[in-house]
């Protein structure tokens, strides 16, 4: 049984929340998944160690229209490298006429999708009541990222993870400007929280973020951090396993953080609470002054409403 699982959507936070999903499909199918995905998604470094998926296959499409799999070309370049793996099922994970004309011009005989030209869902409730009519059982939607202990306990021994320190992850890096907080307001929190506590601050951000880690490097708390932009993101995520807390935008970092069983405070600034901040336990929210959890969107536009000293108190609440 060859089991093809189709997940279009970009981004790390996004890969992580159909976690449960894909590891539902392939208990019930008892074998190992392939997953067809975004490159910036990151399947490959997250999913490393997860028992439940056998590949990775790349869907080579750009904003630009030249990937490899973009136009009628690319579908037919896509078509050639599914129909060679011969899978007997895929789960479809959107409404798309393109995805349902490549599962039956490859010959696959069993085809679960989302109803066709599914658009503005909620991304949580839709996989889960389209896993749950396959699987005929209740889901938990609590991600996991599967983690080798020997890894996190080389992690810990590295960056030195005293106990009679706090270990903050702060996630300032961000999809977009109107999802991320201000810098110096980072940096203030951190100095701040550090005067109550002793703590080291574990920055997460990417190659795209050197001015940002410049400020950090350039302040009073530098000395308390360790700096992610020359990691990959296999390599941060013992390095989240050990840390107490994660702090930050809604982005992908807040994600692993949430599968790797870390307590988070996740500030919503221009995105959904309820399709990306309610799916899991760990998950604890700020909204901007004005809106409610329910009234956040895409185009909230907050990043200048969020309280500074809600965000202090609550970080204070989740490190006692």
């Amino acid at each position: 049984m060859k089991v093809l699982v189709v997940q279009q959507r970009m981004g790390i936070g996004d890969m992580i929340i159909f976690l449960p999903y894909i590891h539902a499909i392939s208990k019930k199918n008892q074998t190992q998944v392939s997953l067809l995905v975004k490159k910036n998604s990151k399947a490959e470094e997250l999913c490393v160690e997860d028992q439940h998926i056998e590949e990775i296959i790349y869907l080579d499409r750009n904003k630009n229209n030249s990937g490899r799999h973009d136009g009628w070309l690319g579908f037919l370049n896509l078509l050639k490298d599914i129909k060679e793996k011969k899978f007997d099922k895929i789960f479809i994970f959107n409404g798309s006429l393109r995805f349902l004309l490549l599962a039956k011009l490859s010959g696959i005989k069993f085809i679960y999708q989302y109803p066709l030209f599914t658009k503005k869902d909620n991304i949580v409730l839709t996989a889960k009541k389209f896993t749950e009519n396959f699987t005929e059982k209740s889901i938990d939607i609590q991600p996991t990222l599967y983690l080798d202990k020997e890894k996190i306990e080389k992690a810990k021994n590295k960056y030195n993870f005293e106990n009679n320190f706090k270990h903050i992850c702060i996630g300032f890096s961000a999809s977009g400007p109107t999802k991320r907080w201000d810098i110096k307001k980072y940096i203030k929190l951190a100095e701040e929280i550090n005067k109550i506590k002793s703590c080291k601050f574990y920055l997460a951000g990417g190659k795209n973020d050197e001015e940002l880690f410049n400020q950090f490097i350039n302040s009073s708390i530098a000395s308390k951090c360790i700096f992610f932009k020359d990691l990959t993101v296999q390599e941060t995520l013992p390095i989240i396993k050990n840390c107490n807390i994660y702090i930050g935008n809604d982005t992908g970092w807040l994600h692993i953080a949430s599968a790797l069983n870390i307590k988070c405070l996740a500030l919503f600034m221009d995105s959904p609470v309820q399709a990306y901040g309610k799916y899991s336990k760990n998950i604890s929210v700020i909204v901007p002054e004005g809106e409610t959890e329910e009234s956040t969107t895409h185009n909230t536009m907050g990043k200048n409403k969020i309280n500074f000293q809600e965000v202090l108190n609550k970080s204070i609440e989740l490190l006692s």
